[in-house]
């Protein structure tokens, strides 16, 4: 199937302060952020993306315009409410050092399976929306461009963290393992068999190699040779 770039948000005027934004309104890139988003929007000019797909959330559609403003072509953002943040109900617009003293934070780091938050989803939920709505775009996007197609998803931290831990085929109890960085690059491509996870939270390096496609069939048995840059 087709190869899809995972691109978390550049840094907002919330990240720097240490609060909790959820899905509130107004929540913009700050000059750091649109800097990285800059960046990484640099870094994928050289990857002939067929679409980019983006939470509904400010932050990421200004991630994903910084991304497109370097693409060739005309592209416009498809916007999917499926890949927007956790529902953090009661959580959302408290700061992080206020919430690490509730008792569901020690879940949240151990069992994130269990949680619901008060008032609003369960990370379960938030997975199992994240993960189909990407599969399912990726089988769109294969559909009418060919196995070869690469397209860009844009969306949170967590929401990124999950759909990562799907494709290593990690329970979510263990997805707090991953990081995944702002305006950071993530790769995948879900192959017949199973997912394959070509890179994981990158900000930097070169990326042309995307321009031949990627290969999602048998692993190598030793590694391989790894991909060929055009």
């Amino acid at each position: 199937m087709a190869t899809v770039i995972l691109v978390r948000h550049g840094r907002t005027t919330a990240n720097a302060t240490g609060l909790l934004a959820g899905r509130a309104a107004g929540i913009s890139l700050d000059q750091i952020g649109r800097d990285q988003a800059a960046l990484t929007g640099d870094r994928l000019a050289a990857v002939p993306v067929v679409g980019v797909v983006s939470s509904p959330l400010e932050r990421c559609q200004q991630t994903a315009r910084l991304i497109l403003d370097r693409q060739a072509g005309t592209l416009n953002a498809q916007v999917d409410p499926d890949l927007t943040e956790c529902d953090y109900g009661q959580w959302q617009g408290r700061t992080l050092s206020d919430l690490a003293t509730e008792d569901l934070w020690p879940v949240v780091q151990s069992q994130p399976s269990a949680v619901v938050f008060p008032g609003g989803e369960s990370m379960a939920a938030m997975q199992a929306r994240s993960v189909a709505a990407v599969r399912r775009h990726d089988a769109a996007f294969e559909a009418e461009y060919g196995p070869g197609a690469v397209w860009v998803a844009v969306s949170h931290g967590d929401i990124i963290k999950s759909i990562l831990a799907d494709a290593l085929g990690m329970h979510l109890d263990l997805f707090q393992r991953i990081n995944v960085d702002p305006a950071s690059v993530s790769i995948v491509r879900y192959g017949a068999s199973r997912p394959s996870v070509y890179a994981t939270n990158t900000n930097a390096g070169d990326l042309t190699w995307l321009s031949n496609g990627t290969h999602a069939g048998d692993a190598p048995v030793g590694g391989g040779a790894g991909q060929k840059a055009p």
